[in-house]
């Protein structure tokens, strides 16, 4: 037998036996490797993780704090509803996504189909309102209105009507007490969305899905406080859903009350007066355009003079917040932001910006004093100011001859502010500006805070405009190219300022400065940083951050977080300087512009001395927007009408007839403190009780004068007597001819 030799066959097995080796312990070891980071390094993680596959969560929303008026008056709060929702994901689940199931809805429920679905459906950048914000995982409410009925049958017919929930919910309702709106003070709620969830989830306040979250207003501002916690059960279930158990549960805790210094009854009288007169604007015409005035907006503040405290805010055009509630329809989201609505969702207060005319004077007044020039002149207030082959003119063209900066503040004299802003533009050098020149005209309104934020605490508050030589340099780089392109030299108005423009529209020019000295050109200021300031010059010196809120209390009253007024600053002026500015200002309400709104007709300064100043600021290719600003000892009004006409003639007798309701004050200029609304501002806070009530005094309609005269000549009673009381300057028994039916010359004096 012939042996035959093995030729390399074995070193070969035993390779590859040996790689086989390696890669089985290879594998084992990689294994155990990874056994031991599950089980050990990550196991707690894991674990956590596995038990959630089996505990479910009931959410039990919390219920929103309440939002009061200075007196304990909710103005925002809550009430139950039978509230009718929909899961998406359930009706997701069906072969045509739940259209039938919403249309049998939207049957018992007496709506179309449509709004139904069109509710349902997810917003994005394409898609128009109503739709849902929030999570989709979310019950997506589809009414909030339905009655007893209609959640009886759907909850019998539960088969159906799958993935659809008829319950009593709490809902917010903004109840307008007397019919204070207070609309964009308040602001509205919407569904959190899953950004707003992820971006909270590391913070002391995250989100749940079910959440709604304040999007304006005090209810974005204070949204955390009066959000309070949700309530959480959790639940043990197998795998097939059954409850075996509750594992855990932290119940709700209701959000906090946040106190406001609005007085509603305040709030309601700033509102109608703001509403008439612009009313009663849009009946006189306007010379200069050949048609009446369109008063198409306006906005009035109230604030207390020695805290900076809002005792009432009105914009208008306003809205109903409760059309948010439950959801916004269509309709009402297209006529809250269509272009024919003119945003009344714009809180014109702190976020309507214009030029102030003459009531931006009182600054450089300041300027002109700490620029070194005397505050008693005198100085020449002639009908007119030339520079060069261009004519600035007096308001009507009206001279008063030499006066001091006092009296040119009590008659509006333009051109001596004119004179003094071109003096000091020659002093900073002209056309050729030194290189640390003083711009004291510029510094000192920056002083007064001008072209930043007050910092009230409602959020989106804008900055006006101070227009000094960095905006027009910043200004004339971002819009050099386009006027470049459609200037001309020899074209129409618009044409020749951007040819000008291109060629030096980053030159601080003398009729720069000279408007600018009257609140005219790029200026634009707020009505609340005027009411910051006047505020300031009442209370001697000291600007106050204005403050809605006033305290946070929890729900059970046993905590009070106040919130103290703030102070960001002093007026750059001596206290001399301040005290011939404040005599001036009351000179306006005795014997200057604003003399016929108040000393003509009863006001009684002897007891309430005030103070005014007029304003009348035009406006390329508008009408005039009027300003009416004024203070007592206790509080300042400033209020503004876009298009509306002179300061005094629009806006002067709504102011009047605010300060009457505050103060009581009767047609024959007798104070009534029966009648008053709020001779003092209001120091107490409102008590809550341990149960969360709060007794509050019960607020009554307005009724204006002229319509208590015709239905009753008997004074108020009840609960709150002063709630009716009628507004004194709008009566039957008042000199209307001297009030309201003067002359038109008389009506436009010099502002």
């Amino acid at each position: 037998m012939t042996n035959i030799p093995e030729t390399g066959r074995t070193p070969r097995v035993q390779i590859r036996l040996i790689i086989i080796q390696v890669l089985v312990f290879s594998l084992l070891a990689t294994l155990g490797g990874r056994l031991w980071y599950l089980q050990i390094r990550e196991g707690d993680a894991y674990a956590k993780e596995a038990s959630g596959n089996h505990v479910q969560q009931v959410v039990s929303p919390a219920v929103r704090g309440s939002i009061l008026d200075a007196r304990g008056v909710p103005i925002a709060d809550n009430e139950t509803r039978l509230v009718v929702s929909a899961s998406r994901t359930d009706l997701l689940k069906m072969k045509d996504d739940g259209e039938a199931v919403l249309t049998k809805l939207a049957d018992v429920l007496g709506l179309k189909p449509k709004d139904v679905m069109d509710k349902v459906r997810l917003c994005d950048s394409e898609t128009p309102q109503p739709c849902w914000n929030g999570s989709p995982y979310q019950p997506i409410p589809i009414t909030d209105e339905a009655t007893p009925k209609q959640a009886l049958q759907i909850r019998e017919r539960s088969e159906d009507f799958p993935g659809i929930t008829a319950e009593p919910q709490a809902v917010r309702r903004y109840a307008s007490p007397g019919d204070a709106n207070t609309a964009q003070v308040l602001g509205y709620l919407s569904p959190v969305t899953d950004e707003e969830i992820t971006k909270a989830e590391h913070t002391n306040s995250p989100y749940l899905r079910s959440d709604m979250v304040g999007r304006s207003g005090l209810e974005r501002q204070y949204d955390q406080q009066l959000r309070g916690k949700a309530g959480v059960t959790r639940y043990e279930v197998d795998n097939l859903g059954r409850v075996m158990g509750e594992a855990k549960s932290d119940p709700a805790e209701p959000g906090a009350n946040l106190v406001t210094s609005i007085d509603a009854r305040v709030q309601r009288v700033a509102e109608y007066e703001l509403q008439k007169a612009m009313k009663e604007a849009r009946k006189e015409f306007d010379d200069n355009t050949g048609e009446n005035y369109k008063a198409d907006s306006g906005a009035v503040v109230v604030m207390e003079s020695k805290t900076g405290r809002i005792v009432s805010m009105a914009s208008n055009p306003s809205y109903d917040p409760n059309a948010w509630v439950g959801g916004i329809s269509g309709k009402d989201y297209a006529r809250l932001t269509g272009k024919k609505s003119n945003y009344p969702l714009l809180n014109r207060a702190i976020q309507g910006q214009s030029a102030p005319g003459s009531v931006f004077k009182v600054i450089p007044t300041a300027a002109a004093v700490n620029a070194g020039y005397s505050f008693d002149g005198p100085y020449q207030c002639s009908s007119s100011y030339n520079i060069g082959s261009q004519v600035f003119k007096n308001f009507e063209s009206k001279g008063y001859g030499p006066i001091s900066l006092g009296r040119a503040l009590e008659v509006s004299c333009d051109t001596v502010f004119y004179r003094l802003s071109h003096e000091e533009w020659k002093r900073d050098g002209g056309n050729k500006p030194k290189k640390n020149a003083s711009d004291w005209f510029y510094k000192t309104a920056h002083q007064f805070g001008l072209a930043k934020e007050t910092g009230i605490d409602l959020p989106n508050e804008v900055t006006g405009r101070i227009p000094d030589r960095q905006w027009k340099q910043d200004y004339w780089k971002a819009n050099k190219d386009s006027w470049c392109r459609t200037g001309k030299k020899n074209g129409d108005y618009a044409e020749r300022i951007a040819y000008e423009n291109c060629l030096e529209g980053n030159r601080l020019r003398a009729g720069d400065s000279v408007n600018y000295s009257i609140g005219q050109g790029d200026t634009l200021v707020t009505p609340i940083q005027m009411a910051t300031i006047y505020s300031a010059i009442s209370n001697g010196g000291t600007m106050y951050d204005p403050t809605v809120g006033k305290a946070i209390v929890s729900a059970d009253g046993k905590s009070v977080q106040e919130i103290k007024p703030k102070s960001h600053g002093k007026l750059p002026m001596s206290k001399q300087t301040r005290d011939e500015i404040d005599e001036a200002l009351e000179g306006v309400a005795t014997r200057g512009t604003a003399a016929w709104r108040f000393a003509d007709v009863g006001w009684p300064q002897d007891k309430i001395p005030m103070h005014a100043k007029t304003g009348t600021a035009e406006v390329y290719g508008k009408q005039t927007t009027s300003w009416f600003t004024t203070y007592t000892e206790d509080y300042t009004v400033v209020m503004t009408i876009s298009q509306g006409g002179t300061g005094s003639g629009a806006s002067g007798p709504a102011v009047r007839n605010i300060y009457d309701a505050l103060y009581g004050v009767s047609d024959d200029g007798k104070i009534d403190k029966k009648k008053a609304l709020l001779p003092q501002p209001q120091k107490s806070l409102p008590k809550i009780q341990p149960d969360g009530s709060i007794d509050a005094p019960k607020i009554k309609k307005y009724v204006p004068q002229e319509e208590a005269t015709q239905e009753s000549p008997q004074p108020a009673t009840g609960d709150d007597p002063a709630a009716t009381v009628p507004s004194p300057n709008t009566g039957n028994n008042r000199d209307t001819r001297r009030r309201t039916d003067r002359s038109k010359k008389r009506r436009r004096t010099t502002e």
